[in-house]
């Protein structure tokens, strides 16, 4: 299910992308205006990013072999990592060519931009804002890193034609060092997003654990299962996109093995069945052997 869905997100993005820059580099060229221009390549470096998610979220979703035991997830945080690299270098290159015309106060020299490029950049916003709605809510659909990664750069692309709309507009009214401005708010937003996207893939890649309400839930599904007395131990860690369990729980000493081993099992399958990212739930079981009754905690 995550390689269609993907692959389906992926090439629609591709083919606006390819669409949307031909189209905001003929308004840059005919309305005489460089931010336009300048979005329209960073409209096309998108179609680079996509590329890199759909790679690997194929890696990702390789079946497990005898050199990978755990499976390939991991490779999906890779692709996170990478797309955070270029979303933060396209905020830095956005805020230092703003910074440029600032620093430079040479605003006599600028070419007023027609009308043509306004519209393109009110265009580019409409699209890209819906691109980024879109794949981010199939990016939470499929617990996909690499593809929210995607979806933030098109928010950066959006913002990046906010800049130019701004940019333009104010130019047109005999403004133009508001564009210059825009591109450093926009740096700020961008960079932003760049590092919550790179700091998500890294714990996933280090075992980080999973969140206290993720960890509780687990917690209160294994405590239902018929035989469990109590948790002695219970250790969660993200896994790329996947989280794997491991868990020591208290039974009657007095059970036959296999009695010991089928409540192990349901516990295993509880969890499991109940929650879908769970990969793999290890169970150890350890025996009670005090006469007294056990208080589950």
């Amino acid at each position: 299910m995550e390689k269609k869905v993907t692959y389906r997100v992926s090439m629609i993005s591709i083919a606006v992308n390819v669409l949307l820059s031909a189209g905001k580099l003929v308004a840059g060229i005919v309305g005489a205006s460089g931010a336009m221009v300048s979005d329209a390549v960073h409209s096309l470096s998108d179609v680079f990013s996509t590329f890199i998610v759909m790679i690997g979220v194929t890696i990702s979703g390789r079946q497990s072999d005898s050199g990978h035991q755990y499976g390939h997830e991991r490779m999906e945080c890779v692709a996170s990592i990478l797309l955070a690299v270029v979303l933060f270098a396209t905020g830095v290159m956005i805020g230092w060519g703003g910074l440029n015309k600032i620093i430079s106060g040479d605003y006599e020299n600028i070419v007023i931009p027609g009308m043509m490029a306004l519209i393109a950049a009110g265009v580019s916003i409409v699209v890209k804002e819906w691109m980024f709605w879109y794949t981010r809510a199939s990016a939470k659909k499929i617990n996909s890193g690499a593809l929210m990664a995607d979806a933030w750069h098109h928010r950066s692309d959006a913002l990046s034609s906010v800049g130019a709309l701004v940019g333009i507009a104010f130019a047109r009214c005999g403004y133009p060092i508001m564009d210059a401005v825009a591109s450093l708010i926009i740096c700020v937003f961008v960079a932003k997003a760049a590092i919550d996207i790179f700091r998500d893939a890294i714990d996933k890649m280090v075992d980080k654990a999973c969140d206290d309400e993720t960890v509780d839930a687990i917690r209160n599904t294994i405590l239902q299962v018929e035989g469990v007395q109590a948790i002695d131990e219970l250790q969660t860690r993200l896994f790329g996109n996947k989280i794997y369990v491991d868990v020591e729980i208290c039974a009657d000493g007095e059970l036959k093995l296999t009695e010991a081993h089928e409540i192990a099992e349901n516990v295993h399958l509880a969890i499991e069945n109940t929650y879908p990212l769970v990969k793999h739930c290890m169970v150890h079981v350890n025996p009670n052997l005090s006469k007294t009754d056990y208080i589950k905690e």
